[in-house]
């Protein structure tokens, strides 16, 4: 993968880690511990807890 694409697929998953957390801890680790971790983060801390995981794991 290049390096442009390798930006661009960086972008959309902080674009993604703002709106939707799990989707983008989803695309980045798939099903596993950090996905689910994200989704009761994502309920339980009222979406800002699960925006910061999701950009810890996505960057």
């Amino acid at each position: 993968m290049n390096t442009v694409a390798r930006n661009e697929n960086t972008v959309l998953k902080v674009l993604l880690a703002i709106l939707l957390p799990p989707l983008a801890v989803y695309m980045d680790k798939g099903v596993g511990t950090q996905f689910l971790l994200n989704i009761v983060l994502t309920l339980v801390g009222f979406w800002v807890i699960g925006i910061i995981h999701a950009l810890i794991v996505v960057l």
